[in-house]
């Protein structure tokens, strides 16, 4: 279900080490069947994966300005150093592989959505998916 996915699709043809990234945002809630629809993917790499997306393109500051991106495939993949001040590393080394790729566990998701939320950042999307993934955890 994942791969079938457009944007996974794209994400696969980008070769990154396996080992060296992490999705993260709404595409953990998409792998686990919590959401039908996405629009992007937020992925977070170090090392050699994020030598890979200087590779592919040109970094920038992210919008919300907590790190660089890189975007591709018109922004449908944006490829980050960073992820809301958490060690880069930890994200990857704690990440769950569903279908081949790495996901940020929900349990995780649901820490930075909250924090997001708390210091008044968060969307109406973030409120719904912060319900949405308690409710699934518990």
């Amino acid at each position: 279900m994942v791969r079938e996915h457009p944007f996974f699709r794209q994400l696969i043809s980008l070769s990154l080490p396996v080992d060296g990234y992490v999705v993260a945002g709404s595409g953990p809630m998409f792998a686990h069947g919590l959401r039908r629809e996405i629009g992007d993917i937020d992925v977070v790499a170090g090392g050699a994966a994020w030598s890979r997306a200087l590779e592919m393109g040109h970094p920038e500051a992210a919008p919300l300005g907590f790190a660089q991106h890189v975007a591709l495939f018109g922004g449908t993949i944006e490829i980050l150093d960073g992820w809301f001040g958490y060690p880069v590393g930890m994200l990857i080394q704690e990440a769950e592989v569903i279908e081949g790729i790495r996901f940020m566990p929900l349990a995780r998701v649901l820490e930075w959505k909250v924090k997001f939320v708390d210091h008044g950042m968060g969307r109406e999307k973030d409120r719904r998916d912060i319900e949405v993934i308690r409710q699934h955890l518990r």
